[in-house]
């Protein structure tokens, strides 16, 4: 009887023994399962199109009303909430505008990076705009002005040189500057135009009227904002008068040009309605991408 006790205690404790086992196994089974499934994937930042956000800086500080700049909104949107997390912008002005109090904000950003000068001139640089996005967003289309070049004796951006190149291609023939950019005071007829990068004064010295207006054509078709200046204007003798759209570089004078050549205007200061050549506006980046 004590033997067959002591089988069935046994038998009793082996059993609780396999139950204890298979339990713990599952567990661990399952722990191992749970420990290798994968983790969710973080969630996509937001791009800013730096081409669109540097366009809307030039475009809508010149606009009499809030009309977005199209394609846009949602890049300067992004821009403003990380100028505002900084609190360098109210929360009034974030609303996909780049507008002059954006401008500002930005501005204020670059110089609180220790930029200066046309560096900070309110302009989203690639640097700046990928340092603002932080954790925030990625930013997409980068563009820039290049390193300065020499032609014909003046000082330009190696950007503002590849679209004069193509222009000359679409002309046929070679045009020689008159006056080149990064030229702070150097002629105050000029209102400060030509104190930064994407701005040129093209001679039209032996031109023909019709050829004056095909050379502000093929400008215009490569990305300038083009006109052709005469005496009756300003004091300044007859010449091509050109502001590269887009180009980081841009002193806030030439920024107001470019803006006011989208809006239909002449690009000088009593904002007439423009004189010169019409032609789909675009970029010298939306250029490329045609062409």
């Amino acid at each position: 009887m004590k033997l067959t006790r002591t089988r069935a205690a046994v038998t009793a404790l082996l059993a609780t023994v396999a139950v204890s086992g298979a339990v713990s196994g599952g567990l661990a089974a399952g722990a191992v399962r749970a420990s290798a499934a994968p983790h969710a994937a973080p969630a996509a930042l937001p791009a800013v199109d730096m081409e669109a956000t540097v366009l809307a800086a030039q475009i809508d500080p010149r606009r009499a009303d809030d009309t977005l700049t199209p394609g846009a909104k949602a890049s300067v949107l992004a821009v403003e909430q990380a100028l505002q997390a900084r609190h360098l912008l109210d929360a009034r002005w974030v609303d996909g505008y780049f507008g002059t109090q954006t401008v500002a904000a930005y501005a204020a950003y670059q110089r609180s990076l220790g930029y200066s000068g046309l560096a900070a001139n309110g302009l989203p640089g690639a640097a700046s705009l990928a340092k603002l996005g932080e954790n925030r967003y990625t930013v997409t289309r980068k563009i820039g002005p290049g390193a300065k070049v020499q032609r014909d004796g003046y000082t330009v951006d190696a950007r503002t040189q590849a679209m004069l190149a193509e222009a000359e291609r679409l002309l046929g023939f070679k045009v020689v500057l008159s006056q080149g950019s990064y030229n702070p005071g150097g002629d105050p007829s000029s209102a400060g135009t030509h104190d930064g990068g994407g701005v040129v004064d093209i001679s039209v010295t032996g031109m023909s009227a019709a050829t004056r207006t095909s050379v502000a054509r093929a400008l215009r078709q490569v990305g300038f904002a083009a006109w052709v200046r005469n005496p009756n204007q300003g004091d300044w003798p007859w010449h091509i008068h050109a502001a590269a759209i887009n180009d980081t570089d841009l002193s806030s004078a030439a920024q107001h040009q470019t803006g006011d050549y989208y809006l239909g205007l002449d690009g000088l200061a009593d904002r007439a309605a423009d004189d010169g050549p019409r032609v789909p506006i675009h970029t010298w980046e939306e250029y490329q991408r045609t062409h």
